[in-house]
């Protein structure tokens, strides 16, 4: 997978003839440090993007890598027996935010009771002790709370948020390779979060849909309980707009135009 990265940058500068900026690997003209808003992120993010998304130049995840502090980006399709993958959840418990079946909407218990945990895997000592103080006063807070089925093993490490990159057809085929990623605890955004996209650089499969910085942001926001992803999400709008100013007005869509008539 490293060699299709090299062959991508390759070709940007020796097909392309443009000098490339050295922090985004975009042309100069493209370029979108000017967007990068550094959040210093409580949960790790680890994004799995799938190989179409390398040379896709209006994808976000550059965006989000480069300004979360603590994230990192792992290229593949089947995440089964994927080493780099497997060896970040020996470190850390993953949640993968996919709106399976089984996944458990991020709402405010259970943010809540994650967030308990989450600061338990850190605290020192009587592991077993503080979990059941925890358990017992969560238990009682909603019925939801009780179907995010993690043991107490799984605790001591801290969570990581992992979210899938690519179109909705390529991140099903990534789920449904992947039997790690089944086998994970999986979460969801609110409906009043998950329509609300600002994706307008490119086509989605449904209107409103999320991108992936977006659904990280909220994703992130939800589970440390904090606004400080806002800042991300309004150089978001801006990048929109930069990436939509390389655009003829005759090849705007009419959502398009409305977007940015509202900027």
């Amino acid at each position: 997978m490293a060699f299709l990265i090299l062959v991508f940058y390759f070709y940007l500068i020796f097909m392309t003839k443009r000098t490339l900026c050295p922090n985004c690997i975009r042309p100069q003209n493209a370029c979108i440090c000017s967007f990068i808003t550094p959040i210093d992120n409580d949960i790790h993010v680890v994004v799995l993007q799938h190989p179409s998304e390398i040379s896709q130049t209006k994808g976000t995840v550059t965006l989000l890598a480069k300004s979360l502090l603590s994230c990192q980006v792992i290229i593949g399709e089947n995440f089964t027996d994927n080493e780099p993958f497997l060896h970040v959840l020996t470190k850390f418990q993953g949640l993968l935010l996919y709106p399976s079946e089984q996944a458990q909407e991020l709402s405010g218990s259970v943010s809540r009771l994650l967030q308990q945990k989450e600061l338990q895997s850190h605290s020192d000592g009587n592991n077993e002790g503080n979990y059941k103080a925890s358990h017992e006063s969560s238990h009682k807070t909603s019925h939801e709370t009780k179907q995010i089925n993690i043991t107490l093993k799984q605790q001591i490490k801290p969570y990581c948020l992992i979210i899938l990159d690519g179109t909705w057809k390529k991140s099903y085929k990534m789920f449904m390779l992947s039997q790690t990623l089944q086998q994970l605890p999986h979460v969801c955004l609110p409906e009043s979060l998950a329509n609300t996209g600002q994706y307008y650089i490119r086509k989605v499969a449904k209107k409103n849909a999320l991108s992936s910085l977006e659904a990280c942001c909220y994703a992130l926001g939800l589970l440390e309980g904090n606004d400080k992803y806002q800042k991300l999400l309004m150089k978001f709008n801006d990048f929109n707009q930069f990436q939509l100013s390389f655009r003829p007005k005759s090849h705007l869509s009419a959502d398009q135009i409305n977007y940015l008539g509202k900027k």
